[in-house]
């Protein structure tokens, strides 16, 4: 089943053109990834799927649905929910505020105990945490809450942008575990990041992207043995 499908995608700031008539599709259960250089236009699909920028030509579908023309508050309700870079959390709330204004998406308090249940079981440092002010959490940490608090509008597609941007090696496969353990539990992921060989890792299928353009797709087992990809991407 076609869960995410992106057709003939440009988006431009102003008068530049950041993203030229990029297609790919994200099947339901799958992790696919893009990677690419710093620039290459990774987050601006990401913004652009999740409505906070309007594309310039093309369309966005969300299951059965076109989102492209939609707000972002709409598209979330849809189960369609985005990790952005840097995280973006609350810093002067606590973890559990934190993660309480994720339950906002799927219509307020409604839940919230099963919500806190199912982000605890997935973050075990956030429930030690929860009366912690979050911008007193470690790096690590405030990773895990921006996913936690993604996870308590209960999306079926999670996008994560650069999950392990600034964290520690040991952090980075904890947090690449987690991220593999959450599609085991049924959530599909949609994957940017700059670590290109941890995604791959976890990928199901990968495209990657220079200045804008898709330049190369497939499944992500076969990039690990690409030599083009291998130099340009994983230092290999």
């Amino acid at each position: 089943m076609m869960m995410l499908s992106v057709s003939g995608l440009s988006v431009a700031y102003g008068a530049i053109q950041a993203i030229h008539d990029v297609s790919f599709h994200v099947e339901k259960g799958e992790i696919v990834t893009l990677i690419g250089a710093n620039g290459a236009g990774k987050s601006t699909i990401l913004k652009t799927v999740s409505g906070l920028l309007r594309p310039k030509a093309g369309t966005i579908q969300f299951e059965d649905k076109q989102v492209h023309s939609l707000d972002p508050h709409r598209i979330v309700r849809m189960g369609l929910a985005q990790v952005p870079e840097g995280r973006r959390i609350f810093q002067r709330m606590t973890v559990l505020e934190n993660l309480e204004m994720g339950a906002f998406a799927r219509g307020g308090r409604a839940d919230l105990s099963s919500g806190y249940e199912s982000v605890f079981h997935s973050f075990p440092r956030l429930k030690e945490r929860r009366g912690q002010l979050a911008g007193t959490l470690s790096g690590g940490e405030q990773q895990m809450l921006a996913m936690g608090r993604a996870l308590m509008g209960r999306p079926r597609l999670l996008m994560l942008d650069e999950p392990s941007m600034g964290l520690s090696p040991i952090l980075v496969e904890e947090i690449f575990r987690i991220i593999r353990q959450m599609n085991a539990d049924g959530i599909t992921i949609l994957l940017v990041e700059q670590n290109a060989q941890m995604a791959l890792s976890v990928a199901d299928r990968a495209y990657v992207l220079e200045t804008g353009r898709v330049v190369k797709e497939g499944g992500a087992a076969s990039f690990m043995g690409d030599e083009a990809v291998r130099k340009a991407y994983l230092g290999l």
